[in-house]
């Protein structure tokens, strides 16, 4: 049994099946999504990019103890490796630069990194001048190469594209292709195929952005400034989510490719593929754009609310029954003992894990409780506390959206069966449900024995 494991970067839920504010034209996940089987509850655990793709490649739930850091400083659970023992082959193939600077390429027998997403500069270019793509105020703050934007210096890298084949979805799933034509007839074999976008910078040809916006006439907003949605006029914000739903599209075509080609070479009965991502992105909820506070204008915090934390999750595999939905909590350090389920394969592992199958929802043959909670949260330094806008954790059930820290430093709920994104705050209707989600937080840390501050950090 194949494993082909498809990420995009910052995919929101609502991207899919026209469910959000300016449908995003999906067309190759939502067909995907009629034979796959869908995680209707799904949300990040560790965030952002490598502490969530730590949690998927070690099946356990990585906050409460580190943050972004290298790969083996964090775990000694690899999901390719474990997957050798039982005769699989591995490949990484990746245009975010965080997997190789992060040493995920380590653990796979084979690694391809396409170069020069966000301010990965795999060549200097010095005769070239750089251009300003949009304004200061309107973007990410950051100290970058010569003191320029990451929208200033993507541009500058990647100068010489012309047709959309030179974007990053269309080169990182003409590789994904490639490695199947040429190994599908070698079994077993893991495949992770990771698309960066549609992380920022959003960069799509034109003529797409032009479908969701096409009377805009300024500066294109490619980059949010990661604070305040009110640093933008309407018109800006509806040009920046025009970008964002454009990248989105780009990203659905060039996924389409390499469904196209599991069709083609007939590894549909062979193969469990799962979609998914890491997290999502504020496109103006809750008054924010980006997905953490880095904004000195932005005095919040900023609690990881539904249209960062959901995210979808689709997988497909021999004996699963298509376009079915699964309505109950899971999360990224679920992936790896679900895949050894669906694989029939018992993984020995060399940390305990966290995570909790959830292959018999799959199959339809349970409808328990998978996690009580999911928690959605970044590391949370020991000693440190938890400053000044800082991204605060969340707690979900099917109900509820809990966060134990709100944007203004007071607790926040909202009962999401008629609130999606979270907008209306409940706690004081409700004050007896957030003291009873807040234990069930503290028990889930304590379950997975937690260190005693992280504890403590948000015991209140």
């Amino acid at each position: 049994m194949n494993i082909i494991l498809l990420i995009s970067d910052t995919f929101r839920h609502d991207n899919l099946l026209g469910r959000a504010a300016m449908p995003v034209r999906t067309p190759s996940l939502d067909a995907f999504a009629r034979r796959a089987v869908s995680m209707t509850r799904f949300y990040t655990g560790s965030f952002p990019t490598i502490p969530q793709r730590t949690d998927l490649i070690s099946g356990r739930t990585g906050w409460p103890w580190y943050g972004w850091q290298d790969l083996s400083a964090s775990t000694r659970n690899a999901l390719p490796r474990l997957l050798g023992a039982h005769g699989f082959v591995s490949q990484l193939i990746c245009d975010c630069p965080h997997l190789f600077n992060s040493g995920f390429q380590k653990v796979f027998d084979a690694a391809m990194a396409l170069r020069g997403q966000e301010g990965d500069m795999p060549l200097l270019r010095m005769n070239h001048d750089f251009a300003e793509i949009m304004p200061r105020a309107k973007t990410r703050k950051g100290h970058h190469f010569q003191g320029r934007t990451l929208v200033d210096l993507h541009r500058w890298t990647n100068r010489n594209w012309r047709l959309e084949t030179d974007c990053f979805p269309p080169r990182t799933a003409a590789t994904a292709v490639e490695f199947l034509e040429e190994s599908s007839g070698f079994s077993p074999f893991f495949l992770w195929v990771d698309f960066f976008d549609p992380h920022e910078p959003w960069d799509p040809p034109e003529y797409m952005v032009r479908r969701y916006d096409p009377d805009y006439t300024g500066a294109p907003m490619m980059h949010p400034n990661y604070g305040r949605a009110s640093d933008y006029t309407p018109e800006e914000l509806r040009n920046l989510r025009a970008h964002y739903c454009a990248e989105g599209e780009l990203v659905d075509r060039w996924v389409g490719r390499v469904l196209q080609k599991i069709d083609d070479l007939a590894l549909w009965d062979s193969s469990i593929v799962i979609f998914t991502t890491d997290h999502g992105m504020s496109l103006g909820e809750h008054a924010r754009t980006g997905k953490s506070n880095i904004n000195d204008g932005d005095d919040r915090f900023w609690p990881i609310y539904p249209e960062v934390a959901h995210i979808p999750f689709m997988v497909a595999a021999p004996g699963l029954a298509g376009g079915r939905e699964v309505d109950a909590l899971a999360q990224p350090a679920d992936i790896l003992p679900t895949l050894a389920d669906l694989a029939g394969l018992t993984l020995e592992t060399p940390e305990p894990l966290h995570g909790r199958s959830f292959a018999p929802h799959l199959r339809g043959e349970s409808a328990d409780p998978i996690r009580d909670v999911a928690i959605s949260a970044g590391f949370l330094r020991a000693g440190q506390g938890i400053g000044p806008c800082a991204t605060t954790p969340v707690v979900y059930t099917p109900e509820w959206a809990y966060a134990p820290i709100g944007a203004h430093g007071e607790r926040e709920l909202y009962r999401l069966a008629d609130d999606l994104y979270a907008e209306r705050n409940v706690l004081t209707d409700d004050p007896g449900v957030a003291d009873d989600l807040h234990q069930r937080m503290l028990d889930e840390l304590r379950a997975i024995e937690a260190p005693a501050e992280a504890v403590a950090a948000l015991a209140g």
